[in-house]
């Protein structure tokens, strides 16, 4: 409920002002009315949804305290906490300037050109407190900017800048956009959305991707309510910031925050009509308005029982990434698919992108996506040359999952993954969850104990039997002829101007066994100059030993690679496509899968 202007209940209040712009830093203060004798103040370490500890006190700097005028000493903890000694109950004001230069999702950026904030960043935590209601006011915002957020406005706070939350929780899950930037609304299945854009180029077509947006926000509720369904919110806000480069999101209750190269938006010259007719780039966008879209049942909501008390001053560990993100990446492009933005052979050949990138990680092998859960906090976001050969991502192969759960469930007649998801939303009634919660809900609509596809596929290392899955669904997989660096077991850079360097070397392959190293520079093959990797091709011969010249740590050393140890030749990449002898078994299965 909204507090009223009138209210004097307790509340944490808190004054954002902007005017420092030009040296990136927001000016904080909070006030906290009746505090403790030793009130302790601290800051989120994490942002829920990215799950590494980033440490957004390092941001945090001339920290000052008062209290009736009088100022009041900070002892600070540790890393992100601090104790005032507080005396009466006159409230306790307390300042700090907080350094805002990340254009990512996760924490704050200002300039004279635009704003962005997530709580955890800025807004410190009134321990023992975090259950009354706050309040949020922004000041000294430059002439001609406006602020979007899902936040609700304050009774009677008029065209002030003034908004509250029921609780810290809340406070802290709705980002704010601030600036000059594009804006455009629609309503689906009665409820209001709002698509704010900055940094779009001048031939922005707004309307199209408000458009498109527009269907796939209808073609999720009603794939969680059906068709007279309601969304679990009031109103929702789409914030897009438009960079050089960068694509990534993160979701909130009642919004998400997007990051988009600017050259994958809509112009207003491209052509109409389906996404077969649109860019990689655009259709990557509405992939991720889908998938965050849908993260506001499938994490906000429905979540991991462990996430049912979030603890913002450590990590917070699940096993359950795999379903929470892994399935959200399983539904983000089939979404489009069934909202008429891509056609079957667009989506096919997204899909073929997870299956490829999967196989092409020895990883897989290694790691589980029930730990690579577990592990997001140590290995997901902090990637080295090593990752490929030691983790699998649970987005992809967790996506993957997905897939050969559905396709098993339509399989057997007894219903598809989207009756688990659904049922799993009534049974908890859109709360949290646990692995025996998905388990029992994939054995009601399955009709059998899905225990043992559970254990090989989340806890195991074990192939997906996707090929065979897929066929059952008339789709062919084929794969394409594998390039020099598939053959050879790497990665690489490629660059006119430095040439090609090693950026990994996959655990058994050819290139390990000869000896190259991430880091390494190919400067040549049998004498041959290289500039591409896929020139050795012509000058190494099929068998036999080449000579590669590699520099490394500013020395040069030639490296024999053997051509008969390189992998096979037919072993590249993924394709899928619908499979022209297809029965009519297949066919319906088909058409059932697709249409939802």
């Amino acid at each position: 409920m909204p507090v009223s202007a009138g209210d004097n209940r307790r509340m944490i209040r808190y004054r954002v002002d902007a005017s420092g712009f030009r040296s990136h830093t927001f000016a904080v203060e909070l006030t906290v009315d009746a505090p403790a004798a030793e009130q302790r103040l601290s800051l989120p370490v994490w942002i829920p949804g990215s799950y590494l500890v980033r440490e957004f006190a390092r941001h945090l700097s001339a920290l000052q305290a008062e209290q009736g005028g009088r100022a009041v000493p900070l002892e600070q903890l540790d890393k992100a906490t601090w104790r005032a000694r507080c005396e009466g109950g006159a409230p306790l004001v307390v300042r700090c300037r907080v350094y805002a230069f990340d254009t990512s999702v996760r924490a704050a950026f200002l300039d004279a050109e635009r704003g962005f904030f997530n709580g955890t960043g800025l807004c410190l935590r009134v321990e023992d407190r975090e259950h009354e209601p706050h309040r949020l006011a922004l000041t000294g915002l430059p002439e001609g900017w406006r602020v979007a957020t899902s936040l609700p406005p304050r009774a009677g706070a008029g065209a002030s800048h003034e908004f509250e939350a029921a609780d810290y929780d809340a406070l802290v899950d709705h980002p704010v956009e601030l600036g000059r930037f594009w804006s455009g609304s629609f309503v689906a299945a009665g409820v209001p959305h709002e698509f704010v854009v900055a940094g779009a180029l001048p031939d922005f077509d707004g309307e199209r991707l408000l458009a498109d947006t527009k269907r796939i926000c209808e073609t999720e509720i009603a794939f969680w309510h059906g068709g007279a369904g309601k969304a679990p919110f009031e109103r929702y806000v789409f914030m897009l910031n438009a960079l050089e480069d960068g694509h990534g999101g993160l979701e909130h209750r009642a919004s998400t925050a997007l990051v988009a190269p600017r050259r994958n938006l809509p112009g207003l010259g491209d052509a109409k009509g389906i996404a077969k007719e649109s860019s990689d780039g655009y259709v990557a966008v509405l992939g991720l308005v889908a998938h965050e879209y849908f993260h506001a049942w499938n994490v906000k909501r429905l979540k991991p029982r462990d996430f049912a008390r979030l603890d913002y001053t450590r990590e917070n560990y699940t096993e359950l990434l795999w379903f929470f993100e892994g399935f959200t990446s399983y539904y983000d492009d089939l979404f489009v698919l069934r909202a008429g933005r891509v056609d079957v052979p667009r989506y096919l050949k997204l899909l073929a992108r997870s299956l490829t990138a999967v196989q092409a990680t020895p990883g897989r092998e290694v790691q589980s996506v029930a730990a690579s859960s577990f592990d997001a906090w140590v290995k997901y976001y902090r990637g080295d040359e090593n990752t490929p050969n030691a983790t699998v991502s649970y987005y992809v192969k967790g996506s993957l999952v997905a897939l050969a759960l559905d396709l098993s469930l339509r399989a057997e007649g007894k219903g598809s993954l989207d009756d688990v998801m659904r049922r799993l939303w009534h049974t908890s009634e859109g709360g949290a969850i646990d692995e025996a919660d998905i388990a029992a809900a994939l054995e009601a609509v399955g009709g059998r104990s899905f225990a043992r596809e559970l254990a090989a596929w989340v806890h195991g290392t074990g192939e997906l039997p996707l090929d065979a899955l897929l066929a059952r669904f008339a789709v062919a997989v084929e794969r394409q002829p594998a390039t020099l660096a598939q053959r050879l077991g790497v990665r690489v850079a490629e660059s006119a101007l430095t040439g090609v360097k090693v950026t990994h070397v996959l655990r058994g392959s050819a290139a390990e066994r000869a000896g190259l190293s991430a880091g390494d520079e190919l400067i040549a093959a049998d004498g041959w100059r290289l500039r591409r990797l896929d020139d050795a091709l012509r000058c190494i011969g099929s068998e036999g030993e080449a000579t590669w010249l590699v520099g490394r740590d500013q020395r040069v050393a030639e490296i024999a690679v053997d051509a008969a140890l390189l992998g096979p030749a037919e072993a590249g990449a993924v394709t899928l496509k619908v499979a022209d002898a297809a029965g009519v078994e297949a066919r319906a299965l088909h058409e059932a899968w697709i249409a939802g």
